[in-house]
Formats: C-alpha cells, structure tokens, sequence
C-alpha cells in the first residue's frame, strides 16, 4: 500500500498496525508519528478491537527517526519534532487494550525504544537491536525510562552507551524482548500471542494496565524533558555536528 504510513488491518479482535515507510527503513517523520498515534487511539476506542499487534513493513521494524526530515531542522526544531515523537510513545502505556511490538529485521534508535515502550515484544532471533546515538555524539532525547523499566539502570547506561549491537537472542535474554521467534515468525507470534489476550474480560485487561502504569511509565515525562535538555547540548558538539553535517542539519 504505497503512500500508506501505517497499514491497518483487523483480524477477529486483534488489529494489527504495520509501520509501511519500506524506503525509509519505516523511519519515524513526522506525519508516520501522527497517523501512528491516529490509529493507536481509533483502535483504543474501538470495542470490537481487544488487543493491537504493532509491526514494521519489510525489511525492519523501525530504524528510528527520519533523518533526511531532521536535517531540515534547526536544534530546537529536531527538539520539539522528537519530543513529539516521546509523547506518543508513552501514550502506548496509558492504552486501555494491550500492545504487543511484533520486531523483525532490526529495532535502531528510536525504532527501538518504540519497541519497548509497548506492553509486550516479541523478537525474531536474529533482530539487530542497537542505540547509536552515543556513538553519534548525543544522548537518546527521549524513551529511557521505557528502558530503565525493563532492564534496570545500571544495564540501562550500558546500552546506551552502545558499545557493540545485539541480536534478539540476547535481547531476550536481557528482558529488552519479551517473546523470542524464528526469524520471519515474529509477526504470527504476536498475533497468536494477541488473540490469548483477546480472549480474556476486556475490563480486567484494562484494568491489569492501569495498575501498572505508575510503575512501567513512572516520572517518564519529566526524564525526556530532562533527556531533551542533554540532546540539545550535545547536538552543538564536534561529534554530533560531524554526523549532522552529513544531512545538512542548521545548528
């Protein structure tokens, strides 16, 4: 479906949304981020709709944000798209139905703190999962507190720090994904997994999310302000503006 951002399809009482930018990696601008967060609230709303399977056309999942639209950008203009692009992630918690991250190919940047800021991810084995923003020359403006949550803070500035890229196998390992798959298999995985939470009272599933939603997304609007902060100042050193100046970014 050309020129679709995000695919829609329903299957019984699971809807599966499918990031479709393929020649961009399915990398997150700024109309992809605002049809995702349409479609997350229309299938929130939905009654028939009791569950969501969030996956990425071929040949990724998401490689993060769309830096041919933020080199058009000056600094603060990069910090409020991104922050943008925090707010609908952490919207993801705030859902009354379950999201499952149905992740193939690789989960790069902001590919792969939207992954993890859903409920439930499933990982094919050999996924390619990595944070290079450090290596770039800046912190990730937003999304660590999804990570914090999975992994605990001192492994969290460890792979932030991004030393070397994981495969979904350690990725499971480490908690960063919640369902292990053959490769190709993620998207049935999740679906399957999807229709189990589908079948069960639609009202002690909302409510099971609303009781952990203070202990999975605590304080994580302040921590991407704060995370902001840091991008911005590091967006005006050597390292960043080297990988900046690839794209033409205005400082």
């Amino acid at each position: 479906m050309e020129g679709v951002s995000v695919i829609i399809v329903n299957m019984g009482n699971v809807r599966q949304l499918t990031l479709n930018r393929p020649e961009r990696r399915n990398a997150l601008d700024g109309d992809s981020i605002a049809k995702l967060e349409q479609a997350l609230l229309q299938a929130d709303r939905d009654p028939g709709v009791r569950a969501i399977v969030l996956s990425g056309a071929p040949p990724a999942f998401c490689s993060g944000s769309d830096l041919k639209e933020l080199a058009m950008m000056s600094i603060q203009e990069m910090c409020d798209s991104e922050s943008e692009t925090a707010r609908v992630a952490r919207s993801i918690v705030a859902l009354s139905k379950p999201v499952i991250a149905a992740v193939e190919g690789f989960a790069l940047g902001g590919g792969f703190v939207l992954a993890i800021s859903c409920d439930i991810v499933v990982s094919a084995s050999n996924v390619r999962w990595h944070l290079p923003e450090v290596p770039n020359g800046w912190l990730p403006p937003w999304g660590l507190q999804a990570l914090l949550a999975r992994v605990g803070p001192v492994r969290a500035r460890l792979l932030t720090w991004a030393a070397e890229a994981m495969n979904g196998v350690e990725a499971h390992r480490l908690g960063i994904a919640d369902y292990l798959s053959e490769p190709g298999d993620a998207d049935q995985t999740a679906l399957a997994l999807a229709d189990r939470l589908a079948a069960l009272p639609p009202d002690a599933v909302a409510s099971t999310k609303r009781f952990f939603e203070p202990f999975v997304s605590l304080d994580g609007e302040r921590l991407d302000k704060l995370a902001s902060r840091h991008f911005a100042g590091n967006c005006e050193g050597g390292a960043a503006q080297n990988i900046f100046s690839k794209f033409k970014v205005k400082s």
